[in-house]
């Protein structure tokens, strides 16, 4: 489970037994989880993470998203 980046109480990461599905990452922090599309940023899942949290979340993807996307790729290609 290669964790791609912390940020305050948020971590970044993928399984290494995702490599069937389409870029993506999960993220955990608090009591809320969520898992989201490098493609187009869209959230596949979330528990736990109001509007305005998701939201947030969703923004750090998108800032770290060639991030997220190299260590997909070298993790998996």
């Amino acid at each position: 489970m290669p964790t791609v980046l912390r940020e305050g109480q948020y971590r970044y990461y993928f399984y290494s037994s995702d490599g069937h599905e389409p870029p993506h990452v999960h993220v955990v922090g608090g009591d809320g989880q969520a898992k989201i599309w490098l493609s187009d940023l869209s959230v596949a899942k979330r528990f736990g993470f109001g509007d305005v949290e998701i939201g947030r979340i969703v923004k750090v993807v998108a800032e770290n998203r060639e991030r997220f996307l190299e260590a997909w790729n070298d993790f998996f290609v």
